[in-house]
């Protein structure tokens, strides 16, 4: 691991983790990349980070995903599902996407980009990076009891963060080199949950914690937002979530010698 030298011909992969509404903390971290003039090659995203990797990889500005983000509100990615399967449907989020991106395919992106699953039928990883993008992007976000699950190839699909967190498996296999991990989950706390969205909250939190977690050795540049203070499930502070992202990742360049 070490110092990654600009002059050499790695292949960067950044890997963005899951966390829902702490996804916020990414936007942050692409604008520090992008003033370190980091060079990204590859972008896979777990959960909320494949929303926010999907964005990127598609040509869209820090800025716009800030923008979006900032005004994001839970009506705008979910609605009341009548399913046996979750409480609620993210179909909004899949419209999203095409409002911002259009009918979009993996082929299609500006920087190659993968959506990690899981398998709800299986337990298997799935690594999504062919098709429909809106579709692979809502079965890697789809929380598993809260939203219904998504068909997808014959394969019915929930988060991807089940599996992986930080999907760091994906972008070693889409050829990177060099990887950069953002972990959203590593400072996490729990509160006396007041309601079934805060216990299904923790209970995720609690599995990912000891399930999913990648080996941080493994990750050359780790990123790790301090986002203790801030709900997975609250919009209200997103401002302060890029805020923290932006320092963390500034923080995490600076050790390297790469600001």
């Amino acid at each position: 691991m070490g110092l990654f030298d600009r002059n050499t011909k790695e292949h960067v992969g950044l890997a963005l983790g899951g966390g829902a509404t702490l996804g916020g903390a990414h936007v942050g971290v692409l604008r520090a990349l992008e003033e370190a003039d980091m060079p990204i090659d590859y972008i896979a995203g777990t959960s909320i980070g494949a929303m926010v990797g999907a964005l990127y990889a598609f040509g869209m500005s820090v800025d716009e995903i800030e923008g979006i983000a900032l005004n994001l509100d839970w009506p705008d990615i979910s609605r009341i599902a009548l399913s046996r399967r979750g409480l609620l449907t993210n179909d909004e989020m899949g419209k999203l996407l095409d409002k911002h991106l259009g009918d979009i395919y993996f082929k299609d992106a500006d920087i190659p980009f993968a959506a990690v699953t899981t398998d709800i039928s299986t337990g298997e990883k799935v690594i999504l990076d062919e098709g429909d993008v809106s579709e692979a992007v809502k079965a890697s976000t789809c929380i598993p009891v809260l939203f219904e699950p998504i068909e997808y190839d014959g394969r019915l699909l929930v988060d991807g963060g089940l599996k992986e967190s930080v999907p760091l498996s994906a972008i070693k296999n889409m050829g990177a080199e060099y990887t950069i991990g953002v972990d959203l989950n590593a400072h996490r706390t729990y509160k006396r949950p007041e309601n079934i969205l805060d216990i299904l909250n923790n209970t995720l939190e609690i599995a990912l914690k000891h399930l999913a977690n990648v080996n941080h050795k493994e990750i050359d540049l780790l990123i790790q937002p301090n986002l203790a203070e801030f709900s997975r499930s609250e919009t209200k502070n997103i401002d302060k979530m890029i805020t923290e992202g932006y320092k963390a990742a500034k923080q995490s360049l600076d050790k390297e010698g790469m600001a």
